[in-house]
């Protein structure tokens, strides 16, 4: 008999990842395209999307340790709080994860039998996966989730450096946006895949999205360009 697929122990790392490279896509050909809108010249151009290719992996990547640190801070103090309290009021915290397990749907009795158990294995796993909802599935991971999305976003970022380089000069805008969405649409796709998910929503919610960012920094470019030579 086949096991059933679970996919949830992915969504920390799919997660940084997929933001990672979408935001790699977006960003770097929106910046492109600006560029692309206001010059009449390639370098530009490519200067302007390498610098968004450095700058924004390196943001990522301190955005999403920043962020993810500060949550497993508060794990850890969450954490380290319940530990002090099961050794102080031992009694009162076996009370409270009897009653998390009666709103479950147990009975008083299996309940309080359930909590007992439970509290001899590990009383502090117990509590953190049942009263705080921390397990190693959703525990947080700084270090894992700035390096997947410092990484992702150079994959995403490198495509649009690549057109920049190499497609023709005046077709530029056309080229970034039309291989832009192109490289969305299979982000989204991976992205359903491994998550175990329906892509089409996927792909067209960040198409969607993709396709206001390059717009409007296609509008900006046309406004206030000023001719690079």
């Amino acid at each position: 008999m086949e096991l059933e697929k679970h996919y949830t122990n992915r969504t920390g790392w799919l997660r940084a990842a997929v933001l990672g490279a979408n935001d790699g896509i977006i960003s770097t050909s929106s910046l492109a395209i600006g560029v692309a809108a206001a010059s009449v010249a390639r370098d530009p151009i490519i200067l302007a999307t390498l610098a968004g290719l450095v700058a924004g992996a390196l943001s990522m990547a301190a955005g999403e340790y920043v962020s993810v640190s500060s949550q497993a801070d508060v794990e850890k103090s969450d954490l380290s709080r319940e530990k002090k309290e099961l050794e102080t009021i031992p009694e009162i915290e076996l009370m409270e994860l009897s009653k998390i397990y009666q709103k479950r749907g147990l009975t008083p009795e299996l309940s309080l039998k359930v909590a007992e158990q439970l509290t001899k294995h590990n009383a502090l796993e117990a509590h953190a996966k049942d009263e705080l909802g921390i397990n190693e599935i959703t525990q947080a991971r700084p270090l894992q989730a700035a390096l997947a999305s410092a990484l992702s976003f150079i994959v995403g970022g490198v495509l649009p450096l690549l057109i920049s380089i190499f497609a023709p000069l005046n077709l530029m805008v056309l080229y970034q946006y039309g291989f832009a969405i192109l490289f969305l649409a299979l982000t989204g796709i991976m992205a359903a895949k491994t998550g175990g998910t329906q892509f089409g929503k996927s792909v067209l919610r960040i198409c969607v999205w993709g396709t206001l960012a390059m717009v409007m920094s296609a509008v900006v470019g046309y406004i206030f360009g000023v001719q690079v030579n």
